[in-house]
């Protein structure tokens, strides 16, 4: 027997062994991949989205993904640039292992029908763009709403297979551990047995067992007050793995997208970094009555002036607009002109244009706001966490790709390459026996008397983020920061135990864990690099680590905590 006769045997054992599925926690990019992959071998998957199949990150990213395809281009520059942009804390094997199968992962994309902008001249007959940080042309992209058509594509390849059934409205609490299916046994292996999810329609929570589980549940920027994240961005899969007991990896890299629309009706719209790469330009805002609107400012703070990496333009806005006193600055592109402007950004064009501002005639204001989270469940390449039959891909993990400073558009490739990876992992694992699984207890909980505590809790956490843990910090800041945390999980914690679930409660409680996470990672790190800006320590020291952050063991005889 061959090697790939055995592999495709050890397969069909698993699956035929498996008499449950492989649930899946979120219904982006990293949650589909891993489930077409799954579900192309026969494997019966459930996909759970706790809003309606069409929210979420991935529809809501613009620029595109990384492949390195070009003539111009190489592996060995891809990772150049992903290290340059991780300012010394990028894994390089796995920044190599992303790079290497990028061409693959754009190739897959095309193969499910994902309609990139066409180039008949470009490899693979693709139009390339770039993009900050990046070196050359590499960037796969459909117009300005590349996350909008990799999502429909593969959500129509999910809805159209019988072995993946999709949930709508099914928000999870937590996952299924031995404290709840062998809470009197301290010898048993540690695993995951499924996970527990609120149905929102029927506001019941349901055991769902599973033959494995993988979180891919996306970001934590809802945990600010200004994010460019969609609702759905609260950090669930990065609390459920930690209340689990999984290891999580530096959690003070919150990347701040440089440039969010500035707008009092529209405060999470972003504008795409390719306009930058396309020419667009930063300027103050001292001009505003006529061309060239404004002095441009961002020369003086890095020589790649629009196009270095996201964490050094964020910080240079920052800088100036508390500088000038200003609440926001300008993004010029009106010298590229409304005929290629409408071309190549017409999502960002037509929605300019409905708030009144016609980019190719008037600049467009902006600002800074929470983005994506660098840090996560610590995995291997495989998806793998530290506890068994649970895995996690995309942004919810630590894979060492992003070091200390996402480079653009290698979110996108990150999810494919290791959703590939994670469904082959999961394939060629035996499936467990299935265990005898306890159903939701809350015979001890009532009906919630207030919400309005949910509400001002959540309010309150998320402006003392901003505050306190924004793109520029200091030690005492960060204290109180972590102080009032404490009591606010305190706080969310006696509700939750007291109370029935519903999901504002359910994502308040994640929340406010990755809020502590964020902050005791920030507190650790005693230097300034990529992300994290420190007054107190604003040196980058010449060698540094990874932060990781370890969870004490809890009792097992808690089976709500």
């Amino acid at each position: 027997m061959s090697q790939a006769q055995a592999q495709q045997a050890t397969r069909e054992n698993s699956i035929g062994a498996a008499a449950l599925p492989v649930v899946v926690v979120g219904a982006g990019l990293a949650g589909l991949t891993v489930a077409l992959h799954l579900a192309g071998q026969g494997q019966q998957v459930t996909v759970l989205a706790k809003r309606t199949l069409g929210e979420g990150a991935t529809a809501w990213a613009q620029g595109g993904i990384v492949g390195v395809l070009g003539s111009d281009d190489s592996v060995e520059s891809h990772v150049r640039d992903t290290q340059d942009a991780g300012a010394g804390l990028v894994d390089e094997h796995t920044a190599r292992f992303i790079a290497t199968n990028s061409a693959e992962a754009v190739g897959w994309l095309v193969a499910q029908g994902v309609p990139f902008s066409p180039d008949p001249a470009g490899p693979l007959g693709l139009h390339l763009t770039r993009e900050g940080g990046h070196a050359v042309r590499r960037i796969a992209h459909a117009a300005d709403a590349t996350g909008r058509a990799i999502h429909e594509a593969l959500l129509a390849q999910a809805k159209a297979n019988a072995n993946v059934t999709l949930l709508e409205k099914w928000i999870a609490v937590d996952l299924i551990t031995n404290r709840h299916v062998a809470p009197d046994d301290p010898e048993a292996t540690p695993h995951c047995h499924g996970v527990y999810a609120l149905n929102i329609v029927s506001q019941k929570v349901e055991a769902l067992p599973a033959s494995a589980v993988v979180l891919a549940t996306g970001g934590v920027g809802k945990v600010y007050r200004y994010t460019t994240n969609p609702d759905t961005a609260t950090g669930d899969g990065i609390a459920m793995a930690w209340r689990a007991g999984c290891r999580a990896a530096n959690m003070e890299f919150i990347q701040f997208h440089p440039t969010c629309l500035y707008h009092p009706q529209e405060r999470s719209f972003l504008i795409t970094e390719a306009l930058r790469g396309e020419g667009g330009l930063l300027k103050l805002p001292n001009g505003q009555n006529c061309a060239p609107w404004g002095t441009r400012f961002m020369p003086e703070h890095d020589e790649r002036a629009e196009l270095a990496p996201r964490d050094i333009v964020a910080r240079a806005i920052d800088f100036e607009m508390k500088k000038h006193g200003v609440d926001h600055v300008w993004l010029d592109a009106t010298h590229l002109g409304e005929t290629f402007l409408r071309e190549h950004f017409p999502t960002v064009f037509a929605r300019c244009l409905d708030l009144g501002i016609d980019i190719s005639k008037q600049p467009i204001p902006v600002v800074p706001a929470a983005h994506y989270t660098c840090g996560g469940v610590v995995t291997d390449l495989q998806g793998r966490t530290d506890l068994g039959g649970l895995y996690a891909v995309g942004e919810a993990t630590y894979t060492g790709l992003h070091g200390a400073n996402r480079l653009a558009s290698n979110s996108l490739l990150e999810c494919v390459v290791i959703g590939k990876t994670c469904a082959d992992a999961i394939l060629e694992t035996p499936a467990p026996e299935p265990t005898q699984v306890p159903a939701w207890d809350e015979s001890l909980v009532e009906n919630a008397d207030e919400q309005v505590v949910i509400s001002h809790n959540w309010d309150e956490l998320r402006l003392l983020m901003w505050n306190y843990v924004g793109i520029v910090r200091t030690t005492k800041r960060l204290e109180r920061a972590l102080h009032r945390i404490k009591l606010l999980k305190a706080e969310i914690d006696d509700y939750y135990r007291n109370f029935k679930v519903n999901r504002d409660l359910l994502e308040l409680r994640n929340l406010v864990v990755c809020a502590e996470l964020i902050v005791r990672s920030a507190l650790m790190r005693h230097e300034s690099r990529g992300l994290h800006f420190s007054r107190d320590f604003p040196q980058t020291l010449p060698v540094s680590f990874p932060t990781v952050l370890t969870r004490k063991a809890r009792s097992r005889k808690s089976k709500r905590a």
